[in-house]
């Protein structure tokens, strides 16, 4: 079994910054593609970045120049660095991991609330 365990959401101040953890613990045989989505009330799902494991990344056009995703391999970590915050990148943030135990499965966070205040 795999779970990704999620930290660093909170409060912060419009042009503030947060930095997302999600880290995966079990029996991990590799992990592909790391990435954040979000979810703000009454809206859809959102890709917010992806990273591969070679470390290609990829950025929704609303966080661009201001987010960067990174990871830490040996640590089976993925950050997210959010710098410049807006009222409208309020949501809950969670990570999704393409791990591979036997089979390849798609595993996600529990989430994590992240509140910009005007």
């Amino acid at each position: 079994q795999v779970q990704l365990v999620e930290s660093g959401g909170g409060l912060v101040q419009a042009g503030g910054s947060l930095r997302l953890y999600c880290a995966a613990s079990g029996n991990i045989f590799s992990i592909d593609t790391m990435a954040w989505y979000r979810q703000a009330p009454g809206k859809q799902l959102e890709l917010v970045a992806h990273i591969t494991s070679g470390g290609s990344t990829n950025y929704a056009d609303s966080v661009k120049g201001r987010f960067t995703i990174s990871r830490d391999n040996a640590k089976n970590t993925v950050y997210l660095q959010m710098n410049s915050l807006k009222p409208d990148d309020t949501a809950v943030y969670s990570c999704n991991m393409v791990v591979t135990i036997v089979y390849k499965g798609y595993y996600w966070g529990q989430g994590t609330q992240v509140t910009v205040s005007s």
